[in-house]
């Protein structure tokens, strides 16, 4: 680790230490021109792409006691296509399952989409609106297990449906846990998702809203309200700044893989809350 002061981001040594491993396997199956000098600490990468999930910032305003952000961005970007992330974050999340219990293979999910609004650098026909609720940017198709943990997202336009989205999250679900034999959904998603979900051995069955009035959790759908507000804890998924979806899609599973990392060591998340005492307000 170089001397620098650390950052409220920064993975500490036991969160390290779960998925070092993921990265030494990387950088030691490296080959080709270049890839033998080891200029950069693998950590401090990784220290540098959840410090920008956690503030928000553009990749150039990145501090400079960390690697240059260009070098940053493009580990971020080849993490993504070869798999690196969702193996860290797959690897992490199946961890935490087992910690609770629970196999690391789900029976059950629960499917929701999010729409937010996208930065300027976002391209026009990489974003639409969504009719519903007003906001014109994107949208993030997730599947959650009952522990509220991701499964499976896809980012898409704002202006795709519900159950569209819904049906290519129902194959990435089949695909990647074919495991899981039930999903629960809300009353925003047509037959033809519980038709595509019967086509592919899942139950989908909706929850219905509760007919009292004011805030009532939904029975079984809670759970991924709760993730989505995890999410927004990282200020870079409040508003999806991200050029490319797939882009987008690795920001949710960093901040994921953050989460549950915390969660595995007994950490806690950093709030954006200031502390005050009776210093900071002199009568």
């Amino acid at each position: 680790m170089s001397p620098r002061r650390p950052y409220r981001s920064d993975v500490s040594d036991a969160r390290w230490r779960l998925i070092e491993p993921v990265f030494a396997s990387w950088r030691a199956a490296r080959t080709g021109p270049g890839t033998a000098a080891r200029v950069h600490d693998l950590r401090e990468i990784v220290n540098a792409i959840l410090y920008v999930n956690r503030t928000g910032i553009p990749w150039e305003y990145l501090p400079h006691d960390f690697p240059p952000y260009k070098t940053v961005y493009d580990y971020y970007a080849k993490w993504e296509v070869d798999g690196t992330t969702q193996r860290v974050h797959d690897l992490l999340r199946d961890k935490a399952r087992r910690a609770q219990g629970r196999p690391a293979a789900p029976s059950a999910a629960v499917i929701d989409a999010q729409s937010v609004k996208t930065s300027a650098n976002v391209a026009e026909v990489s974003q639409g609106i969504d009719a519903g609720k007003k906001i014109k940017g994107r949208k993030r198709h997730v599947a959650t297990g009952t522990l509220g943990l991701v499964l499976a997202v896809i980012v898409t336009a704002a202006s795709v449906h519900d159950s569209t989205g819904g049906k290519r999250l129902l194959d990435e679900l089949a695909t990647s846990h074919p495991s899981v034999m039930k999903v629960w959904a809300d009353g925003g998603y047509q037959n033809s998702v519980f038709q595509h979900g019967a086509s592919r051995g899942i139950d989908v069955e909706v929850v219905k809203r509760s007919t009292v009035k004011g805030f009532q959790p939904q029975k079984k759908r809670w759970v991924i309200e709760r993730t989505f507000g995890w999410l927004m804890q990282n200020r870079r998924l409040v508003r999806d700044c991200e050029a490319l979806p797939q882009r987008s899609r690795t920001m949710v599973h960093w901040a994921m893989a953050n989460k549950t990392s915390r969660e595995l060591t007994g950490e806690s998340a950093p709030t954006w809350r200031i502390e005050t005492g009776d210093s900071d307000n002199p009568a």
